[in-house]
């Protein structure tokens, strides 16, 4: 909540930046470690999956601790309608910020296609390139043989993606509904929307689990599956990241509605997580065309 008669508040020092920085270290360290298969000097197991599994944990609870001293400053009237101003610019901030992460992966996604593959293919007179380099290349998308002849098959645009396509944008309806729900001080009507929409998150995480499956066990298809497979697992991997982040976020605004946390006017939090999570819809319709369609 916010008080038009405060003036702007500043909170006191915290930890929860610094142990923030330590949580998404680890995720890095881990992630690179198991990606790559490499193991740290004088350790041996699965080192990167605990460094992954260990930054997580701590990413988990830096969100938790610092949301809850966010929520017990704005409970207590501390926050000013310019406070209201600075989160809405800041969540805007961090919107733009993932906009810029997911265009570099489709930017990666866009050279591969349209300028790496074609040279390889000998386009814009470099015959040499393919005959030097990859002899029995052809330039075709999506490349289904790695230049080892390990063979592949591409990831259908039917099927799970389509079904998980209309989950996602049911979600948004939903949700939709939902915030037009704490508007009118529709209480009742504001939880069946919010948990139908958690449920449909729940789904699309659900079935991209089986479509992992369904790629590793039927089609081949693997981080090792050359250009191909790493910018599919790389875009839709970190799009079900950000699912799982927005699902949490979701269930945390269920949380605090059972608690009578918003009102009709006062519910920046509530906006912010529907921001959020028609942004991460709207990614994945852009991964949808141009991962699985084109």
């Amino acid at each position: 909540m916010s008080s038009n008669n405060q003036p702007y508040y500043v909170p006191a020092q915290s930890a929860w930046p610094i142990v923030g920085a330590f949580g998404l270290f680890m995720v890095a360290v881990g992630a690179g470690l198991t990606v790559q298969g490499l193991q740290m000097p004088g350790l041996t197991g699965p080192i990167g999956q605990v460094c992954l599994g260990i930054g997580f944990v701590v990413v988990l609870y830096m969100l938790a601790g610092w949301l809850r001293n966010v929520i017990a400053e704005s409970l207590s009237g501390k926050y000013s309608a310019q406070m209201t101003r600075s989160f809405q610019q800041g969540m805007s901030w961090f919107i733009f910020s993932e906009v810029m992460f997911f265009g570099a992966f489709f930017g990666a996604l866009f050279y591969a296609r349209m300028i790496s593959v074609p040279w390889l293919g000998g386009a814009s007179n470099n015959v040499m390139t393919n005959v030097v380099l990859w002899p029995d290349f052809v330039a075709v998308w999506p490349l289904v043989e790695t230049p080892n002849g390990e063979l592949t098959r591409a990831m259908p645009w039917e099927g799970l993606p389509l079904m998980n396509t209309i989950i996602l944008l049911l979600s948004s309806i939903t949700l939709h509904f939902a915030h037009v729900s704490l508007e009118k001080d529709r209480r009742f009507a504001l939880i069946v929307w919010l948990e139908i929409t958690i449920i449909l998150a729940i789904a699309f995480l659900f079935y991209q689990a089986k479509e992992y499956i369904h790629a590793y066990e039927e089609l081949g298809l693997t981080l090792q599956s050359g250009v191909y497979g790493n910018t599919f697992f790389m875009l839709t991997g970190f799009h079900g990241l950000h699912v799982c982040f927005g699902t949490i976020f979701l269930i945390a605004l269920l949380w605090r509605i059972a608690k009578d946390h918003f009102t009709p006017k006062e519910h920046f939090a509530f906006q912010a997580g529907s921001w959020y999570w028609h942004f991460v819809d709207v990614v994945w319709l852009s991964l949808f065309v141009f991962v699985y369609v084109l």
